[in-house]
């Protein structure tokens, strides 16, 4: 028997990362993090435990990782889904969807999202992984998309305002609604509330702006 290709290799790699990696969303969203052992994470991951040292360097990285991941097929998911948009408002709705995605994750994954966001905060802090990375890359190409001027200042300051939101859903026993946030979000960027993913029900005094009030609409208008 031939030796496996320097390709097949590389894919029978991610596939087994992936494998974790899903394994890990699983896991802690139904246990949370103590509950949720390496072992049992390789074990529904159908991979030996010494496979995630090879990856992850500890439990918080990987599921950094994890959530990253999540949270970039979500996006894309998002952003891919049809009709696409197009015309001078595609970048509005662009950023409405991305907007919506990420706020549905705290909604529909509370106990991952919650443990990820405490996670960020811990001396380990924010971890730089290709996951997060490919994340980056979509939510820098929503703020090209939308008019941004000066992309590398203004993705940071989306990323902030996403995280931002994200907490007080999140927050136990005090929780603020999605829909109360999304508000906040589209006024913030001057988003109409029927872009996206427009819950049925809207928060009094919710968004009314249109995407022309948006922070670079002085810049998309020449000014």
């Amino acid at each position: 028997m031939s030796p496996r290709s320097a390709s097949v290799n590389e894919a029978l790699r991610r596939r087994s990362r992936e494998r974790l990696l899903q394994a890990t969303v699983e896991l802690v969203g139904e246990r949370g993090f103590e509950a949720a052992t390496l072992g049992d994470i390789a074990q529904r991951a159908g991979a030996a435990r010494g496979l995630i040292s090879y990856y992850f360097p500890g439990k918080r990285q990987l599921l950094q990782s994890a959530v990253h991941r999540l949270m970039h097929l979500t996006l894309q998911a998002a952003l891919e889904r049809e009709p696409q948009p197009s015309g001078p408002d595609a970048g509005g709705e662009l950023l409405a969807r991305a907007i919506d995605a990420i706020l549905g994750l705290a909604s529909d994954h509370p106990l991952l999202m919650r443990t990820h966001m405490a996670g960020i905060l811990t001396a380990e802090g924010f971890i730089q992984c290709p996951e997060q990375q490919r994340l980056a890359q979509l939510l820098r190409g929503v703020v090209v998309a939308y008019g941004s001027p000066d992309p590398d200042a203004d993705y940071p300051l989306l990323r902030a305002q996403l995280m931002g939101s994200v907490v007080p859903m999140l927050l136990p026993g005090a929780p603020i609604s999605q829909a109360v946030m999304r508000a906040e979000l589209f006024q913030r960027y001057g988003l109409a509330w029927e872009l996206g993913t427009a819950p049925q029900e809207r928060p009094p005094g919710g968004s009314q702006a249109g995407t022309a009030r948006g922070p670079y609409a002085a810049e998309r208008a020449g000014a």
